[in-house]
């Protein structure tokens, strides 16, 4: 790792630890990782073969999504067998209590070496310690004519682990998706939008509470999407 990014590193660790969690734009961590475009266009394309999410107690039909988990450990990643998701209703009062079952990502989509370098950089980034169940998640939210595309349903939450990295992929003819951050006690933090391709957040889930608000279509007659990845890590040892 080269100097700059040690003091990149230092200094996303640092705002984890003042604030509970941290911003980069996209342009700032394609340049840090290296990713170049043909790699990021090829992971991009993958949101275009995603499940629906058919566990949704909205009974909205606006999200698909794809899910695999992993150990992580000093040897790196070791992909899991295919295996549900699952929150307890006190992290989601919407979807909480369900194994929620959703198609496997795609071994290619894991291989890509942008999504190697995210991976990396996510385990550089998070102060992580001993054994750690990491699980992947690519969200397409639809804003369709008559149904809100919501992305975070359940509200302000946490998401039960102990980090969370999101990035947004691609927004296509939609407005609004704001994220909003604050504290399990009701403060609120602060509110910005992920929106360009590669701007992320990393997350304290242990102090800190999330959500993004709907997104609507800029024009209704096209279609209208918000593309994100979740990746959470929570302690196993």
């Amino acid at each position: 790792m080269s100097d700059a990014d040690i003091l990149t590193n230092n200094s996303l660790r640092q705002e984890l630890v003042d604030d509970g969690y941290a911003r980069l734009p996209g342009s700032g961590l394609f340049d840090l990782l290296a990713i170049r475009s043909a790699d990021w266009a090829a992971l991009a394309r993958s949101w275009d073969d995603l499940g629906p999410d058919l566990y949704m107690a909205d009974g909205g039909r606006y999200r698909r999504r794809r899910h695999a988990t992993f150990a992580c450990d000093q040897d790196g990643f070791t992909r899991m067998p295919h295996q549900p998701h699952f929150q307890s209703r006190d992290y989601n009062p919407l979807n909480g209590d369900v194994q929620r079952w959703f198609d496997p990502i795609e071994q290619s989509t894991i291989d890509n070496a942008a999504m190697q370098s995210i991976l990396a950089f996510c385990v550089r980034s998070f102060p992580l310690s001993g054994r750690q169940h990491v699980e992947l998640h690519q969200f397409r939210i639809e804003a369709r004519s008559g149904e809100r595309g919501r992305p975070t349903p359940e509200g302000m939450h946490r998401d039960g682990v102990d980090w969370v990295f999101v990035m947004l992929v691609e927004r296509r003819n939609v407005r609004e998706g704001v994220t909003r951050i604050g504290t399990p006690q009701g403060r609120e933090l602060g509110e910005f939008t992920l929106a360009r391709p590669g701007d992320a957040v990393l997350i304290d889930d242990q102090r800190i509470m999330h959500g993004v608000t709907e997104i609507h279509a800029v024009d209704p007659a096209r279609p209208a999407w918000r593309d994100a990845l979740v990746v959470t890590f929570a302690a196993t040892t």
